[in-house]
């Protein structure tokens, strides 16, 4: 009878033995994701799985802890994909920055590389331009050093009347000297003054005087025509007029005087020579 007690007692720790490896077996399966269970809303049902309401209880606990890890797993993951995308975002606004910047730090290299070389041309044409000017200047003294500081009044001439000399042809003794030559022979400022007369004068008809920088005039008649104005600067050699017969005159010729202060004639003949020519 004892020896039947002992065995049933082997066989029921046994039976315990096997249920409870059976449940722990299960859980770690459940656990691993190879069994599936079915949940109802009230609770875990243990009638096709022969688990205990605690290793149900344990089961049902496992599997909440499984869907918190994978959520969680999920929210890290779309985290890191928001990350992700957010410094993409980031990197492709500083790129953007940064070609901005390099646009526009080359657009203003080109403007001013523009300028510069437009203050560089301006710079250039304003020294070529004086550059120029000066040549000019250079040339105009040059021209004014070589040019006669006095002539006489015309060329291709003989004497036909000279200062004081008498005669019917004059209401009085000669005012000047006679330079007989061919008609329309020009006839030439003999040093560089200012034109302060260029009109028909009576008995002398057309007449030019001038006036030089020591005040002194010169005066030319009987011209065929004019060839300058009153206010022209003249230089010496200038032509002012041609030969001709206008007047009172019995050939073509220029009718030259002198008249230190303007009004007063002086043979013309010593004031030339003084001059360094000689008629």
């Amino acid at each position: 009878m004892a020896k039947h007690r002992s065995k049933a007692r082997n066989k029921q720790r046994s039976s315990t033995r096997r249920t409870q490896l059976v449940g722990l077996t299960a859980a770690l399966a459940a656990t691993a994701g190879t069994i599936g269970f079915t949940a109802s809303m009230g609770g875990t049902s243990t009638a096709s799985t022969g688990l205990s309401p605690s290793q149900a209880d344990a089961l049902t606990a496992a599997r909440v802890d499984r869907r918190d890890v994978g959520s969680r797993d999920t929210s890290r993951i779309d985290l890191s994909l928001a990350e992700a995308k957010a410094y993409q975002e980031r990197a492709a606004r500083s790129t953007l920055t940064a070609r901005r910047a390099l646009a526009l730090s080359a657009a203003k290299a080109k403007s001013a590389r523009i300028a510069a070389a437009k203050a560089k041309a301006l710079a250039e044409a304003k020294a070529e331009a004086k550059a120029a000017e000066l040549a000019k200047a250079a040339a105009a003294a040059k021209a004014r050093a070589a040019a006669p500081r006095i002539v006489l009044p015309t060329t291709g001439y003989h004497l036909t009347a000279r200062f004081n000399q008498a005669g019917g042809r004059w209401a009085h003794n000669h005012t000047g000297l006679d330079f007989a030559a061919a008609f329309g022979t020009p006839v030439r400022a003999v040093m560089a003054g200012e034109v302060i007369q260029a009109d028909f004068e009576g008995a002398y008809g057309r007449q030019v005087k001038i006036r030089h920088a020591d005040g002194t005039v010169t005066s030319y008649s009987h011209m065929s025509e004019f060839d300058v104005s009153v206010g022209d600067s003249v230089s010496a050699g200038t032509a002012v007029g041609a030969i001709g017969m206008t007047g009172n005159t019995t050939g073509p010729h220029v009718h030259f005087e002198v008249l230190p202060d303007g009004q007063n004639p002086v043979n013309p003949e010593p004031w030339l020579r003084a001059h360094g020519v000689t008629p």
